[in-house]
């Protein structure tokens, strides 16, 4: 339990500059559902909703729809899936309170394995995307690594702590697109429905944006 503990106050403690370091943060929050849909031992059908909003709630930043279908191998440990997306995202237009909207369509390929150590299961994934944002066509690589650790070991332990780093890299003009850096408590109501919420730093090249997250795991 002692180093479950230490692993928790060291992802914190990580976290924690990179809020110091903020420039220009706002706070925001995300309600997520994510979703699985189990058609047979191997493949699945990924479905997602996020609603984005510049403050609490009420200020539309981007709603995101992505569904997918995957394929699972080594015993589930491993996933890979060809997916869509759209995205609608209202961005303000400088000094103006006045919104101007975008609509993407996006492609995207990604694969997905886990590994356990100990009680601490990891999280790779690897995240290949074609972007159709109005008019423009842009390639983004993504790489996510998250960990989930169980408060304790009973079978009737429902909460656990989460935390991700997920970077994004550009094809080309400015390589660096954005770093995202998540920790969160979670609470498993079943087998098969999860809760979590967190806070999440997103940050840019002069920029940062602070969320509070709301996310909802479905396996059906």
């Amino acid at each position: 339990m002692k180093k479950k503990l230490s692993l928790v106050a060291l992802t914190f403690l990580l976290v924690l500059p990179n809020l110091n370091n903020a420039q220009d943060s706002n706070f925001g929050n995300w309600l997520i559902y994510l979703g699985n849909k189990q058609i047979d031992t191997k493949w699945n059908i990924h479905h997602e909703v996020q609603y984005r909003n510049y403050n609490i709630i009420g200020d539309l930043e981007q709603l995101l729809l992505r569904t997918g279908l995957g394929y699972s191998f080594n015993e589930n440990k491993s996933n890979v899936l060809l997916g869509y997306g759209y995205i609608l995202s209202e961005n303000y237009i400088p000094n103006s309170d006045d919104k101007s909207s975008v609509n993407e369509h996006r492609i995207f390929q990604q694969f997905i394995s886990k590994q356990s150590i100990g009680n601490v299961t990891l999280n790779h994934r690897y995240r290949f995307e074609q972007r159709f944002v109005e008019s423009d066509f842009k390639l983004r690589f993504r790489y996510f690594l998250g960990l989930n650790v169980p408060f304790s070991k009973s079978e009737s332990n429902k909460y656990y702590f989460s935390a991700y780093n997920e970077i994004f890299l550009n094809s080309k003009s400015s390589i660096f697109d954005r770093n995202r850096l998540y920790a969160g408590i979670g609470y498993k109501i079943n087998n098969n429905l999860k809760l979590e919420a967190g806070y999440m730093n997103q940050f840019f090249e002069t920029t940062n944006r602070d969320q509070f997250n709301i996310i909802t795991f479905f396996t059906f």
